[in-house]
């Protein structure tokens, strides 16, 4: 028989340590994990930290396998970590009608739970006896279940759950203007259930967005229906909130040691190198003590001035606090960790000593990292005198499962046991490595023959909507609409995506609808959405502002690219000339800057190749051939009375050839219904009968397409 190596018996210490400190906790059927003994609910944060433990050593046991049998403890842990991540999963499911309520009210009512019961995963307390909104700890969900799933495990099992998880995405990605009541659960520091914006919320939701964009979450065996998809601009949107933020967690509080989380693993939400040093160091300084970490300034949580008859403080009472504030080990776990994926030993030899001096042994000689550290009732004026002084004494939760699990975990990394990269397969630790430069990629287009006629005459050569067929130029309001498909479950009665306007970032990309290409022009150049389009001036300040915003935010592979349509509102008052200040914008644009940003100007067919393309697998055809769903049938009779809505789930064509002309019917309809009425008087519209005459085209197409669906023996119901 083999011997064992000597990896393999610290290995195997380390199971011990993870078995008896947090496994042994873990209920056989729903594969949560309690708070405590003394706290048997199941809270959602916590179990994710805490599961992180079994994870690691599982990916540990994989990389050091010694035997067949250590191979065989991998797939055990990896399983144990399935089953909390599915057990989660459940417990969310079960809300499924707050996720949906949430994504338009962004109420506290409507939020999910922020914990369950461990053994049926039921909801333990009502809607407003807990502050649930903790939009930090649903991202956290999110971002190790993509980590996870990257890492190879499989946790999602069917479309349905798929379904669930790109609604939590929607769930998530108005954190950047949504005030929860953060890590701690209390909103503000006054303890009195005020909802605030918090930067751990913000950049956890940035994390999660980030890692789970264009992830397939069956892995390896996955295909284009269990893709995520998250849009960019909500990503910067959070970013550039939380950018504004650090080194401030909120509004009430100064510093929170929570943001750790965030600039470090596992978020690593920060791009800014400086930022990121500057919001560690805020927190260190004024917040490390002899035991760990404050959670915040003037915390009160388990301080001896608390009163814990009252879930609430009066302002004036938070001096009370001051330099009594409870120490947490937890934080310098987070400080271990992040010294290891800075490459910092010093760090990392510093704060696994302090660790060493805080750790309470227990039965049998294992290291239990306490909750918190507090000052002793009876030293409470001694150390108002001479802060950090006083020795204070173990409180809380013993051990901490968060704390233990991170503990754990950065023992193995700091042994040898674990990469970096393997704990982050999604290389989110590389967040401030510096980007390439952008060259803005820009498609001028004319919008008829006699506009491109008039942009020849002043040297400036360009190519019609018409002439760049097949690919297809669209408005973004018809982007917007098409996003508004993605998620729906009928059977879950998700209804997909709220309808918002595209940002720049989303019609900078070329997309893939079933075999044809699509480009989107920019959301400020629709005129009829916001009267300002009709402002040639504003359009080339707008133009302006978005070429700058691209260059400093453009994340994605391959290069953004802008599809630019003059319209006939560009020329001048003769009609006969580009209007003057269009015309300086487009010699610029030709010259190859402009804004601040480089451009590249050209053709759509030149730039197939190099720029950023997205496929909208949820636009592809269903099962069985048909191209949309079951939801709705349709007849020659039923045809008129379909609104936008019902016609995207619409119609089932058997023959795929079928498939393009059924697209560009939806979007002819869209472009037709989603318009605003105007209330210009009849002098002031433009186009005379031509709009009729469009109108009675559409309608000669929508009948046509009726009589085809009739012929197919589509019947309605």
């Amino acid at each position: 028989m083999r011997s064992r190596s000597n990896s393999g018996v610290r290995l195997d210490g380390y199971a011990r340590l993870v078995q008896q400190t947090i496994l042994r906790h873990q209920d056989a059927v729903t594969g949560l994990l309690p708070a405590s003994a003394d706290h048997r609910d199941a809270w959602v944060r916590d179990n994710v930290y805490s599961i992180l433990a079994v994870w690691g050593l599982g990916l540990a046991y994989r990389k050091n396998a010694d035997r067949d049998e250590d191979k065989a403890k991998a797939y055990e842990l990896e399983q144990s970590v399935v089953k909390l991540m599915r057990g989660l999963l459940q417990c969310m499911m079960r809300q499924v009608d707050k996720v949906e309520a949430f994504k338009y009210s962004q109420s506290t009512k409507d939020c999910l739970h922020a914990k369950y019961n461990t053994q049926t995963c039921a909801t333990v307390v009502g809607d407003n006896e807990w502050g649930h909104l903790q939009l930090d700890a649903t991202s956290l969900y999110l971002l190790m279940l993509a980590q996870m799933t990257a890492s190879g495990l499989h946790i999602i099992h069917s479309l349905d759950e798929v379904s669930f998880i790109q609604n939590l995405v929607f769930y998530i990605e108005a954190a950047y203007k949504t005030a929860d009541f953060g890590i701690w659960e209390r909103g503000d520091k006054t303890n009195q259930g005020i909802t605030e914006l918090n930067a751990s919320s913000v950049g956890m939701a940035k994390a999660a967005l980030e890692a789970l964009d264009e992830l397939d979450l069956f892995g390896a065996k996955g295909g284009p229906q269990s893709v995520i998809r998250v849009l960019s601009d909500e990503v910067q949107h959070c970013q550039s909130i939380l950018h504004s933020m650090l080194p401030r967690a909120s509004t009430s509080k100064e510093v929170d040691a929570s943001v750790l989380s965030v600039i470090s693993y596992p978020a690593f939400a920060v791009e800014d190198s400086e930022l990121v040093e500057i919001t560690k160091q805020e927190i260190i300084t004024k917040l490390q003590g002899r035991y760990g970490c404050c959670r915040f300034l003037r915390d009160g949580y388990r301080t001896p001035k608390e009163d814990p008859k009252r879930l609430y403080y009066e302002p004036a009472e938070l001096k009370l606090f001051e330099n009594i504030e409870c120490e947490w080990p937890l934080f310098w776990a987070y400080l271990v960790i992040d010294g290891i994926f800075s490459g910092n030993t010093e760090q990392v030899q510093e704060y696994r000593e302090a660790l060493e001096g805080v750790l309470i042994k227990g039965k049998n000689g294992v290291h239990l990292l306490p909750e918190l550290y507090s000052v002793p009732p009876d030293k409470v004026d001694e150390e108002y005198r001479n802060p950090h002084t006083v020795d204070r004494i173990p409180m809380g939760k013993l051990p901490h499962m968060w704390g233990q699990s991170l503990y754990i975990l950065g023992c193995l990394m700091a042994e040898g046991f674990l990469a970096p990269g393997e704990i982050d397969p999604l290389n989110r630790r590389f967040a401030t490595v510096p980007k390439p430069d952008v060259v803005v990629q820009v498609c001028i287009l004319a919008e008829t023959e006699g506009v491109k006629a008039i942009l020849k005459k002043e040297g400036i050569d360009v190519e019609t909507v018409e002439d760049v067929y097949p690919i297809r130029v669209q408005p973004a309001r018809i982007l917007s609409h098409i996003y508004a498909r993605l998620g729906r479950n009928k059977q879950m009665s998700l209804t997909g995506r709220p309808y918002r306007h595209m940002g720049v970032l989303g019609t900078s990309k070329l997309y893939k609808i079933r075999k044809s290409i699509f480009t989107f022009t920019p959301q400020f150049i629709d005129q009829q959405q916001f009267y300002l389009a009709l402002d040639n001036k504003m359009i080339v300040e707008m133009l302006r502002t978005d070429l700058s915003y691209l260059c400093s935010r453009w994340r994605m592979t391959g290069q953004p690219t802008i599809t630019f349509p003059i319209s006939h509102i560009m020329l001048d008052e003769t009609g006969s000339g580009v209007h003057p200040t269009v015309l300086a914008m487009l010699r610029k644009l030709q010259d190859g800057y402009f804004g601040g940003a480089r451009i590249q100007t050209g053709k759509l067919s030149e730039f197939l190749t190099t720029s950023c393309r997205t496929h909208l697998s949820f636009m592809d055809p269903g099962p069985e051939g048909k191209v949309f769903a079951e939801s709705y049938r349709l007849c020659s009779d039923s045809f008129e009375k379909l609104d936008t809505e019902e016609w995207l789930h619409g119609l089932q064509v058997a023959e795929e050839e079928d498939a393009y002309d059924e697209v560009a019917q939806y979007l002819d309809h869209l472009l037709q219904h989603t318009s605003p009425q105007s209330n210009l008087p009849p002098t002031a519209q433009r186009g005379g009968l031509s709009r009729f005459r469009a109108a009675v085209h559409t309608t000669r197409d929508l009948m046509s397409l009726a009589s085809k669906a009739k012929d197919l023996n589509v019947q309605s119901e």
